[in-house]
């Protein structure tokens, strides 16, 4: 299989995606680029290879043209709908991925982060609009990782992701020394955990309001869940059909 240039992890926010994005980080093999889409959106641009670019579909054609020299690893978050999601050229531009987590882990946490956050920005509705936009363009189910196996099995996690998608896996890369990166400096506060960690690990965080307790959360969960289910019974649906072949 021919390694992609360009690859797409998309994920809720609080999933685990800035782990992952650490772990891609330490391999040393691709440009590593954080929640560029979330940027235009909330800060009106984002700078890549030093230059502001304003327009989601600008940037997509500049990371497809970067991709042709250099391997590319983009991370981005769903609690938006990027206008970049209209672009045609978007499915087709490299090798989309998603990560997950149960939406019960995800809206506490997300809630412990943003008080505010709105229905929308929980994320799983977004997430899947562009997993079926993937699969119905590719014909097969994309690759799917789990925060939950992450923190169960991160070597075999891990290891199956890169097996799917197509690049080497590199076992060094699931472990690294603690700190900020300027990667996430625009959002750091939210990356307390992983500037803390040294691997993939269960949060410490205990939090004290989530779905069971506070109404409009709970509401948040039932409009949610049903996106998440569907993504990962159709994954766990593929896997156990590989398995009986």
């Amino acid at each position: 299989m021919t390694a992609p240039c360009l690859i797409f992890l998309w994920g809720p926010p609080r999933s685990l995606s800035t782990a992952f994005l650490r772990m891609m980080l330490e391999r040393g093999d691709f440009l590593v680029v954080h929640e560029p889409f979330s940027s235009i959106v909330v800060q009106g641009y984002f700078v890549f290879e030093d230059e502001p670019v304003a327009d989601a579909s600008e940037l997509l054609k500049l990371f497809r043209e970067y991709a042709l020299h250099r391997p590319i690893f983009v991370k981005e978050t769903t609690e938006y709908r990027y206008d970049v999601i209209d672009d045609p050229d978007l499915v087709s531009s490299g090798a989309h991925s998603f990560i997950t987590r149960h939406p019960r882990s995800v809206i506490a946490s997300h809630y412990a982060m943003n008080e505010n956050v709105t229905c929308p920005e929980i994320g799983f509705e977004h997430q899947y609009e562009i997993f079926r936009m993937v699969w119905d363009h590719d014909g097969r189910i994309p690759v799917v990782v789990e925060a939950e196996q992450l923190m169960a099995d991160s070597c075999g996690a891990v290891r199956r992701y890169c097996e799917q998608v197509g690049i080497p896996f590199i076992s060094s890369a699931l472990s690294w020394e603690p700190g900020d990166r300027a990667e996430w400096g625009r959002t750091s506060e939210w990356h307390r955990e992983v500037a803390e960690s040294r691997g993939f690990r269960s949060s410490a965080r205990m939090h004290l309001v989530g779905v069971d307790n506070k109404s409009v959360l709970r509401a948040f969960y039932e409009h949610h869940l049903p996106f998440y289910e569907w993504m990962c019974s159709s994954c766990h649906s593929t896997s156990e059909e590989g398995e009986q072949k």
